[in-house]
């Protein structure tokens, strides 16, 4: 769950709306007039264009929250891309876009610790981008379905070991952030992310490989439900400018980034219990945030958010530290089971 830096017009704008905080996951933001804050960094009170130690957790905390969000005034971003079916044995299918927006911001406790707050959005649009879809036909079913937008609140601590997140029950194994890259050290594994750098370009993945236990069951939701286990990834390749990154006197550094995910089928594509139930789900989207105000999100989809979810252009009012929650879990939170039991 991808954004931009904001400027006065922006801030403005927003006071008028009275009222996001993303990516999410899925993606964030960054631009004009905030470059000129002076940022809430580091334990490290350097300031002016020097090197990180990227073998310090640290400074890799500092990275990653100056490229995902901004350690000044929130910063916007947004995704948007295809999503496909996978059906062994055939061509796979576009299937509808996936677009989003994040807001987020960042700052460092007085133990080190990175905190960081925002609002992420999820919908679902026609294939040429053009609107956000109320109903959707799903063309294994023939069934028109209603599309299940994703809002999500982000309020959470990162320390100098790389997070695990507990999904699912108390049997299912957490998932360890970067699993592939990551670095074992000691017998810990430290928040030190996979930088590579060619010329000015630094160049980062961030992954995350769920498998749990599925909220959404099969006993209550036989249409919705794919089975008893998910196991949804999201895959991320940031590319920013090492320079940049580097200035310790720039809060937010502009990013454009790939991003990926693959997973079962959501639940309200109500794909259970038919002869396709096994197939894949997958996406492939762009991801941005560093232009000022809100010029990182399509203009259809500003529109769509600001008549119908204002408040998603907000960071929450706090400094929340809560365990974020996926599409499966707001799902079976949200939607009165199919059968009674």
């Amino acid at each position: 769950m991808q954004s931009t830096l904001i400027n006065d017009l922006m801030l403005t704008r927003r006071r008028a709306l009275t009222g996001l905080g993303m990516l999410t996951t899925s993606a964030t933001a960054i631009g004009g007039s905030a470059l000129a804050a002076k940022p809430t960094l580091s334990a490290k009170t350097r300031t002016g264009p020097l090197t990180l130690d990227y073998q310090d957790p640290q400074d890799n905390l500092y990275a990653f929250g100056k490229i995902w969000a901004g350690f000044a005034e929130p910063v916007y971003g947004a995704y948007h891309g295809i999503m496909y079916a996978r059906i062994p044995g055939k061509r796979h299918m576009p299937l509808f876009g996936y677009v989003g927006t994040g807001v987020l911001q960042a700052k460092f406790n007085e133990d080190g610790n990175l905190h960081l707050r925002g609002k992420e959005t999820g919908f679902f649009t026609d294939l040429a981008f053009t609107k956000v879809l109320d109903a959707w036909q799903n063309p294994f079913t023939g069934e028109t379905v209603k599309p299940f937008d994703f809002f999500n609140t982000i309020g959470g601590i990162l320390t100098s070991e790389m997070p695990r997140y507990d999904f699912g029950t108390k049997d299912d194994e957490p998932t360890l952030m970067n699993e592939g890259s990551h670095i074992e050290k000691d017998g810990t594994i430290p928040f030190i992310l996979p930088f590579e750098f060619y010329g000015d370009d630094a160049l980062l993945a961030w992954d995350y490989a769920h498998a749990y236990t599925n909220p959404v069951t099969p006993e209550k939701w036989p249409k919705a439900s794919t089975g008893g286990k998910i196991s949804p990834s999201e895959h991320f390749t940031f590319r920013v400018s090492k320079a940049e990154l580097e200035n310790r006197d720039i809060p937010s550094a502009r990013s454009m980034t790939g991003f990926s995910r693959v997973s079962e089928w959501w639940p309200w594509m109500m794909m259970g219990g038919n002869e396709y139930q096994n197939g894949t789900l997958y996406g492939r989207m762009f991801s941005h945030k560093g232009l000022s105000g809100y010029q990182d999100i399509p203009p259809y989809l500003l529109a769509h958010i600001e008549k119908h979810h204002p408040d998603s252009l907000q960071v929450p009012d706090q400094w929340l530290n809560k365990r974020p929650m996926g599409t499966w879990e707001k799902y079976a939170a949200s939607v009165p089971p199919e059968v009674s039991t």
